[in-house]
């Protein structure tokens, strides 16, 4: 059968075209580059908010990170106990990671987070805790795991430590793999197999949509992470709290970020920005890693690069040692800072090179008047 239509929501309501910041009906919001995190567009990026389902994100990057795909799970009663968003699981059932997986971030299934939180780390509250120290090692230093699921009141995150959470998940090809799928079916334990259908309705309803989750709680209202592709442009909007529809509030910022930026590289991997002296040697300066930055169209000015070399550098310096940093200014405002390498060394002029020059010299003096004589004498 073809594909089902949109859930949960047949259209978007988006402002017209327009190069400015849409309105926004959510207290807090953000639009990123998803491939470099660079914020376009930022409300209140720091509140501290109750995330509602996507917490699930977290709960899938753990699972990644700690099982295999096809790891064999068994459902504990108190997954198949848990209530609200559910795939239905039995107490005993079996099912693979991976389908656990796609029950999680599709239908946004409550006892399908239990059952991997409990195959994970063995109880609810090791994986909770789990949870807080991945959160740790991000950096989302205004982030707080209560459950699995996000079906609780005491959690919380911020659309500024969401898009990076986002992004950790996307270095997972199975996550980019699972929040792009519209319908999956799980295997039942009788009869025909569970069709589950995705709640994004981005995927159905906005074009480039690639992911990611979208929730809903009292507490929380509505929310979502949004990711779109679109001429080689990869954005993720996140929107927490929205009163009536996260979906409107990511579409806005979705267009205003494809219509507004182009990316532009300022800096080239390898790219030779100084030149430092290690004893006889000249040692050029290179940059470790490129920068690409979206800009307004029209308004790219030419960077500026600095090179700030490291507080102490070893008196011989090999090809590939860092040796301090590359910072690039466009329009006298910082906007990336990458690691400075060492390039091949090349030997200094000097005093013995200079006698070397001169006897070289000296000697083609020498041969051109032994030519000359002999062709005068012949």
């Amino acid at each position: 059968p073809g594909s089902p239509p949109s859930p949960l929501q047949t259209e978007l309501q988006t402002p017209p075209p327009s190069a400015a910041p849409p309105p926004v009906s959510a207290p807090s919001a953000l639009l990123a580059d998803l491939d470099t995190g660079q914020v376009l567009y930022a409300r209140a990026p720091r509140a501290r908010r109750p995330i509602a389902s996507l917490t699930k994100v977290m709960t899938a990057l753990l699972v990644l990170e700690s099982s295999r795909l096809d790891d064999q799970v068994t459902v504990p009663p108190e997954a198949a106990a848990q209530t609200g968003s559910l795939l239905g699981l039995r107490a005993g059932e079996r099912l693979t990671v991976e389908d656990l997986l796609y029950g999680l971030l599709l239908a946004s299934a409550n006892d399908a987070a239990v059952a991997l939180a409990d195959h994970v780390a063995g109880s609810v509250p090791a994986f909770v805790e789990r949870m807080n120290r991945r959160a740790r090692r991000l950096g989302l230093r205004d982030t707080r795991f209560a459950s699995p699921s996000g079906l609780d009141a005491s959690g919380y995150s911020t659309a500024q430590d969401v898009a990076r959470l986002v992004r950790a998940a996307y270095r997972w090809p199975e996550f980019a793999r699972v929040v792009r799928t519209k319908v999956r079916e799980i295997p039942a334990p009788q009869g025909p197999p569970r069709r589950i259908q995705n709640r994004n309705v981005l995927l159905w309803l906005y074009p480039g949509a690639i992911g990611v989750k979208s929730g809903f709680t009292a507490a929380a209202g509505f929310t979502a992470a949004a990711a779109a592709a679109r001429r080689g442009l990869r954005l993720l909007a996140v929107v927490l709290g929205s009163p009536t529809s996260a979906f409107d509030d990511a579409a806005a910022l979705l267009d205003y970020g494809f219509r507004a930026f182009e990316r532009v590289r300022l800096l080239e991997r390898g790219q030779r920005v100084a030149e430092l002296r290690a004893g006889a040697l000249r040692v050029p300066v290179l940059a470790g890693r490129g920068v690409v930055r979206l800009v307004r169209p029209g308004s790219t000015r030419e960077p500026e690069v600095a090179f700030v070399p490291a507080p102490s550098l070893p008196a011989s310096v090999a090809p590939g040692d860092r040796v301090g940093r590359v910072v690039v200014l466009l329009g006298r405002r910082r906007v990336a800072a990458v690691p400075a390498v060492a390039g091949p060394a090349v030997p200094l002029p000097g005093p013995a090179l200079d006698r070397a020059e001169g006897f070289r010299a000296a000697v083609e003096l020498a041969l051109g008047l032994l030519r000359a004589l002999v062709r005068a004498f012949l």
